[in-house]
């Protein structure tokens, strides 16, 4: 292949499986120099994997990866880097406490005599920051640098490592729309130094705006390739979202008539900018949007973990004051919250502990812990629950994935709550389990109680709600009617903000 027509990187043939599953199979993916190639796809489609193998983190178990021309037969990360392999991660990887340049040389800092060399390490900093246009004092603490100047620090990190290919996994996903503007700057200055760019984003409208190809993964399998000159942003949704919805269970199609339950007004709070809704007693509601879109943030702000700094929340009526998980308890709201292993349960603790952690206060018999009534009220929603435990003693961590997750929702239900929010309820759970889930869920509301579900996986969301809340930025921009949703590529395409 001539020079001027070889290709930054080449994958083909790229097969993976993790225990048997198969997560890639005969995946194709190329980028030249200068490009910004998007990769993108829904949950579990095999994005992240490929950029893996890529990376080095992962070895391919079927095909070839080249890195501009040259074959890497053994994928690791050092072999990657050597090849000019960089990542951008969604989850910055800086060190907060050292400077700039000490950062972006981390492992690689210039040495004379033996020691480091802190002039030639600032003096090289500040040559590669001149160099991609970032005006950035390399002597600068990282710590004290904002969110776009960090996310703008891991880029000339990994361009200081000799990166020729740069990896961009969702970059503006905790930036401002102004940080957005600075970021794409960079990246058309990057791309006109000949540097090759992956970016994995879900955002049509930054795809459209920055990324000259686009590969759409499904189910590990290749299914387009195209210019973005060529397709659609219809088209594009419609191949992440298949057509496998159609086959899901809807919610019912009751009416909504039960009293306001909650009454959300111009709430402002950390990644929350003006949030206003309402839910009905008995009514299900899914919270869309995407990442960085402030929906975890919502979740957290009405238990009471970030503190609220503007607006007001009335239940049945009357205004609440929560300035804690304590406050949102004690009046009747509980959460289920994203992360199950890190903030829902103490996996050390026992099944029956983490059971009734929520509980004890109603648990005891003279100011002390009755392990009767311990036992009894595990034991119920163990039963109840249908959760699988050998011995309800046994530690948590032992429990599946789907497991853990029936503990955490017992838990708070067993508080016997009005308001339950749930953040990414069917996430890493197997179907089987998904299923229980969307049961309880309609059961519940059936009871009166009113129901959150924040989600990215839209098969279960469409399953579950009546009505659905798009958030974008931090606000609630659009409610539609679940007789409005059909599949998941209409609600997709609400997300997006384009027209069905």
């Amino acid at each position: 292949m001539p020079a001027e027509t070889q290709l930054a990187v080449r994958m083909d043939g790229i097969r993976k499986a993790f225990n048997g599953v198969t997560v890639l199979e005969d995946v194709h993916f190329d980028v030249r120099p200068g490009e910004v190639h998007a990769l993108a796809g829904g949950n579990g489609a095999g994005k992240s994997t490929l950029v893996k193998i890529l990376q080095g983190v992962y070895q391919r178990d079927a095909g070839v990866v080249e890195v501009f021309g040259t074959p890497l037969k053994a994928t690791t990360i050092q072999a990657a880097r050597a090849a000019g392999v960089g990542m951008v991660f969604q989850e910055f990887s800086l060190i907060s406490t050292l400077t700039v340049a000490q950062n972006i040389f981390l492992d690689t800092e210039p040495r004379r005599g033996g020691l480091i060399d802190d002039r030639a390490m600032r003096s090289r900093a500040a040559d590669l920051l001149a160099r991609i246009g970032v005006a950035i004092d390399p002597a600068t603490e990282v710590g004290s640098l904002s969110t776009a100047q960090w996310q703008l620090t891991e880029i000339a990190k990994a361009l200081g490592q000799d990166a020729k290919v740069l990896i961009m996994d969702e970059p503006t996903a905790s930036l401002a729309k102004h940080e957005v503007d600075a970021l794409f700057d960079l990246v058309g200055r990057l791309k006109s130094q000949g540097i090759a760019i992956i970016y994995i984003s879900h955002r049509m409208d930054e795809v459209y705006r920055i990324a000259d190809r686009i590969t759409i993964l499904r189910n590990g399998r290749n299914l387009l390739t195209s210019a973005l000159s060529d397709v659609t942003p219809q088209q594009i949704v419609a191949g992440i979202a298949g057509k496998e919805v159609a086959a899901a269970q809807g919610p019912s199609t009751k009416p909504v008539t039960g009293p306001v339950l909650l009454d959300v007004r111009d709430l402002h709070a950390d990644g929350v900018h003006g949030a206003t809704f309402q839910v009905h007693a008995g009514e299900v509601i899914g919270v869309a949007g995407l990442m960085g879109a402030g929906r975890s943030e919502l979740a957290r702000a009405l238990f009471g973990i970030n503190r609220i700094t503007r607006g007001s929340i009335d239940k049945d009526g009357r205004p609440l004051r929560i300035g804690s998980p304590g406050d949102a308890i004690g009046a009747g709201i509980a959460l289920v919250p994203e992360d199950r292993r890190l903030q829902g349960l103490v996996l050390d603790h026992s099944v029956r502990e983490n059971l009734t952690l929520p509980l004890l206060r109603g648990l005891r018999r003279r100011g002390l812990v009755a392990t009767d009534k311990v036992r009894a009220a595990s034991d119920r929603l163990i039963d109840e629950f249908s959760i699988a435990v050998a011995r309800p003693d046994a530690p948590a961590n032992l429990l599946s994935g789907g497991n853990q997750q029936k503990v955490v929702l017992a838990k708070w239900l067993g508080t016997n709550p009005d308001v339950l929010v749930m953040d990414e309820p069917t996430a890493g759970v197997d179907v089987g389990t998904k299923s229980e889930i969307v049961r309880i869920v309609r059961e519940l509301s059936q009871t009166g109680k009113g129901i959150l579900v924040i989600s990215s996986e839209f098969p279960e969301l469409i399953a579950m709600c009546d009505r659905f809340l798009v958030m974008r930025n931090g606000r609630i921009v659009d409610s539609i009617d679940a007789e409005h949703i059909a599949s998941e590529e209409d609600l997709e395409l609400a997300v997006q903000g384009l027209v069905a």
